[in-house]
């Protein structure tokens, strides 16, 4: 039986290239959504991905998804924590449920999602959780503290729980993605645009494939003695 990954945030934009990536290298996927419930079926129906609609920053929710895929299908030995939006603005001009909107559903669902499987990893000796931060969680960008505290966050997280993690056939490593061609990414105006494009020494936005190919090497078996590690995916835009 192939392994059993839940991709939250997977169907659309980087989570489905995640999730369709690893249902073709032949895991069992799962997909979590938030909403849009006609677009999940469609996701789900062409490519023949289950989806489980629950809140990732919902703490109880979390949990009980994880039971329910659990009676459904079995463990999860693979996690990725791809679920995340946006609440752009300046300090000055952010309000506290903008700030709290992005924290809980960016930083948060990590912790809510791996306290809700870690354990049935810790009792199978083999798990691989990546999380996905930015490149803007290393680098910070005007307008988005919330954003960028919650994705550093996340790089901080991903270490700490790696090491809580090792001695269990655990890993826990993180991909910094930088500016990927993703719908919200292809909305901002052409102009702005432009501007990011020549601060990519490669001269052109990533490719969500481009991500979905650092998970799959990241969740392999015999990536076993990578962890701790945060995986850069930027196109040279942020060396660090």
């Amino acid at each position: 039986m192939s392994r059993l990954a839940l991709v939250t945030g997977g169907t659309r934009g980087i989570g489905a290239a995640i999730a369709i990536r690893l249902k073709n290298s032949g895991y069992q996927v799962i997909a979590n959504y938030a909403g849009n419930y006609e677009a999940a079926a469609k996701f789900s129906q062409e490519h023949n991905i289950p989806v489980y609609k629950f809140d990732v920053s919902d703490f109880d929710q979390c949990a009980e998804a994880v039971r329910q895929i659990t009676n459904d299908m079995g463990y999860i030995e693979i996690l990725i924590n791809n679920a995340g939006i946006t609440r752009d603005g300046t300090l000055q001009k952010m309000s506290k449920e903008a700030w709290h909107a992005v924290i809980d559903t960016n930083l948060g669902s990590c912790f809510n999602m791996c306290h809700a499987v870690i354990e049935q990893m810790r009792e199978h000796n083999f798990g691989r959780i990546v999380n996905i931060g930015s490149i803007n969680g290393q680098a910070g960008q005007y307008g988005q503290v919330n954003y960028a505290a919650a994705k550093s966050g996340i790089h901080g997280f991903t270490k700490a729980l790696a090491q809580e993690g090792a001695s269990k056939g655990i890993t826990v490593n993180a991909i910094a993605p930088g500016y990927i061609a993703t719908d919200m990414v292809r909305a901002v105006p052409e102009k702005v645009l432009e501007k990011i494009v020549a601060k990519i020494p490669v001269g052109r936005l990533g490719e969500a494939e481009e991500i979905a190919r650092g998970v799959e090497f990241l969740v392999a078996d015999e990536s076993g003695f990578i962890t701790g590690s945060t995986l850069s995916i930027n196109g040279g835009q942020h060396m660090y």
